[in-house]
């Protein structure tokens, strides 16, 4: 199944390619560490490398477990990124004599908790385009103005699907418990990748509707997508480019609760205003279902499987965009900020209109 976008331009044609050159991000904590406390809080700034060798190299050179060490998230290994590490402050002394060309301790605190998973706001990215010409730079600030007026879909980044940009079949197997995966933590990864590759399956198909509904009438439309009259009616009056329908699982924004779309316009200005974003589904246990027609759509795209669900923002929020065109050297330069759990690459594949990274064929 191919991709949807959510903007409405042609694609574009520029040059991208992830490295610590031109794709640059920092970590925005969840919270402001005290200053004072057990734990030992080192901002980093790594290159080529990912957050598990980080932690790999740290560890080795202390002479401790890896999980000694917290993290808030794992950043891209083709990027120069800043992230947050903590372990105890006994250790600092040994860190001092620490040394790696491709890691720098930019600064150090204290806090009263050890960080964990989860424990980050966001990050902030700049991101460098190459090969642009003056035409291509127009629609890249204008896909920017879209993106900052109405957001974006959250879909995963090719990152989370493996260098042959297929995890999720494997990660299928071993859910389902056709293989089996001894390795904990390559488990959870591999059936991740499966949730995630029906997140990205139920989200495009959405998008499809979206543009369905923008530019076909009612009438047509309830053949296309069986929909009742009604239904479409209530789509198409809808000011927001993601279309809400009934039944679906909304969230307040940017954490909150769940509760159900039921058709109000309070709740169609509350998502307008950013108040609350739309759902979609992470099968599995546990988890909270969309209901009416919004169930109907997200049933094809569920699965039994041994692990436990969630619901994932299907729509989010980057903000700080900033855009830079710079002719001389046909290049286009741009900052933004997304929450945690979101992909730049797929804000840039957004205004690409296109995949960054075709599927690699066979592993030889």
């Amino acid at each position: 199944m191919d991709r949807f976008y959510s903007l409405g331009h042609s694609s574009i044609d520029f040059h991208f390619k992830q490295t610590p050159r031109d794709f640059v991000v920092e970590e925005i904590p969840l919270y402001e560490f005290s200053g004072e406390g057990e734990h030992l809080v080192l901002f980093i700034r790594k290159k080529g490398l990912s957050t598990f060798e980080l932690i790999g190299l740290l560890a080795n050179h202390l002479g401790i477990k890896n999980k000694e060490i917290g993290y808030a998230g794992l950043k891209d290994k083709h990027a120069m990124t800043k992230q947050y590490i903590s372990l105890h402050k006994k250790y600092e002394e040994a860190l001092e004599n620490f040394s790696h060309e491709s890691v720098k301790i930019i600064s150090k605190t204290y806090h009263n908790n050890k960080i964990r998973i989860g424990h980050l706001q966001g990050n902030r990215f700049y991101i460098k385009l190459k090969k642009v010409n003056p035409t291509s730079a127009q629609k890249i600030d204008e896909a920017l103005k879209n993106i900052n007026d109405f957001g974006m879909p959250n879909f995963f980044g090719y990152q989370r699907f493996g260098n042959y940009g297929d995890n999720h079949i494997l990660g299928e197997k071993i859910a389902k418990g056709e293989k089996k995966e001894r390795n904990h933590k390559v488990k959870k990864l591999l059936i991740s990748a499966y949730q995630s590759h029906l997140f990205n399956l139920w989200l495009s198909r959405r998008l499809e509707i979206n543009t369905l509904v923008q530019n076909f009438g009612a009438e047509e439309l309830e053949s296309l997508l069986n929909i009742p009259h009604n239904e479409i009616q209530k789509l198409q009056k809808q000011k927001h480019p993601f279309k809400m329908i009934h039944g679906d699982i909304m969230e307040h924004y940017p954490h909150g609760r769940l509760f159900d779309f039921e058709d109000t316009d309070e709740d169609l200005e509350r998502f307008l205003k950013r108040d609350i974003s739309v759902t979609g589904l992470l099968c599995g246990k546990k988890v909270k279902l969309s209901s009416g027609l919004a169930g109907t759509i997200e049933k094809d795209f569920n699965d039994e499987i041994n692990a436990d669900g969630a619901r994932r923002y299907a729509w989010v929020y980057p903000t700080d965009i900033e855009g830079r065109f710079k002719p001389v050297e046909a290049q286009y330069e741009m900052n933004f900020t997304l929450p945690k759990g979101s992909y730049a690459t797929v804000l840039i594949e957004e205004i690409a209109k296109r995949k960054l990274v075709e599927k690699k064929d066979n592993k030889d």
